[in-house]
C-alpha cells in the first residue's frame, strides 16, 4: 500500500472509532461534552482578550520608549553645549552670552516638560545606595565616612519610563579603603618620613 492510502485508511478507522464512541454515549453525556468544550472555548477567548487588552495597553503607553530613548541623547547634548559655553573664556566676553545662554536653557526646560508630560522622569542618585536595578557603576572611589556602596558621582543621567527603566544612571560608587591598602600607603608614608 501506498503512503497516501494508508493515510487514508487510518483516516476513516479514526472516524468509525468517533462515531462509535458518540453512538455509545447517552444525549446527557453529550451534553455534558459540549458544555465542557463550551466553557473551554469560552475561557480561552476570554484569556485571549485580556492578553489582546495587555497588549494594547502597553503599545498605548511604551509605544514611544524606543522615541524617547533616543531623544535622551539630545537632552545630554544640550547640557554639554551649555556647561562648554559657560566653560569659554572667548564666549562669554561676547555681549550676548547671557542671551544665548537664556535661549539654549529655554529649549532644554521645553524638552524637559515634554519627558514629563509623556511619563519620562530623571532617576536621582547622588547619596543613595547603588542598585543595579537603575545605576550602572563606572567607576569606585574610596571613601571611609560614607558607607560602601553609596553613589557620590554621577556620570552619565539615567531615565525611567513610566515603571521601566529607560536608561540606566552611569554612577561612581564608595568602597572602603582595604586593610591591606592602608597598610600600603601607611608604609608608603613611613618611606616618606625616613
Amino acid at each position: 500500500m501506498k503512503n497516501s492510502e494508508k493515510k487514508n485508511v487510518e483516516k476513516v478507522t479514526d472516524e468509525q472509532t468517533d462515531n462509535q464512541e458518540n453512538k455509545k454515549l447517552s444525549p446527557e453525556d453529550k451534553l455534558k461534552e459540549t458544555e465542557e468544550k463550551l466553557l473551554r472555548l469560552m475561557a480561552e477567548m476570554e484569556n485571549q482578550r485580556r492578553r489582546f487588552e495587555k497588549e494594547r495597553n502597553d503599545a498605548f503607553e511604551f509605544g514611544g520608549y524606543n522615541f524617547a530613548k533616543e531623544s535622551l541623547s539630545l537632552l545630554d547634548n544640550i547640557e554639554r553645549a551649555i556647561l562648554s559655553f559657560k566653560e569659554n573664556t572667548t564666549l562669554k566676553k561676547n555681549d550676548d552670552f547671557n542671551k544665548i545662554i537664556d535661549g539654549i536653557e529655554i529649549v532644554k526646560s521645553d524638552l524637559v516638560s515634554i519627558f514629563k508630560k509623556n511619563g519620562i522622569e530623571l532617576i536621582q542618585c547622588i547619596g543613595k545606595k547603588f542598585d543595579p536595578n537603575f545605576h550602572q557603576a563606572m567607576l569606585e572611589v574610596i571613601d571611609d565616612e560614607k558607607d560602601a556602596g553609596t553613589v557620590v558621582q554621577e556620570i552619565q543621567k539615567g531615565y525611567m519610563m513610566k515603571d521601566r527603566l529607560l536608561r540606566p544612571s552611569l554612577v561612581g560608587v564608595t568602597k572602603k579603603n582595604s586593610p591591606k591598602e592602608q597598610n600600603v600607603s601607611k608604609g608608603d608614608k613611613k618611606s616618606n618620613k625616613d
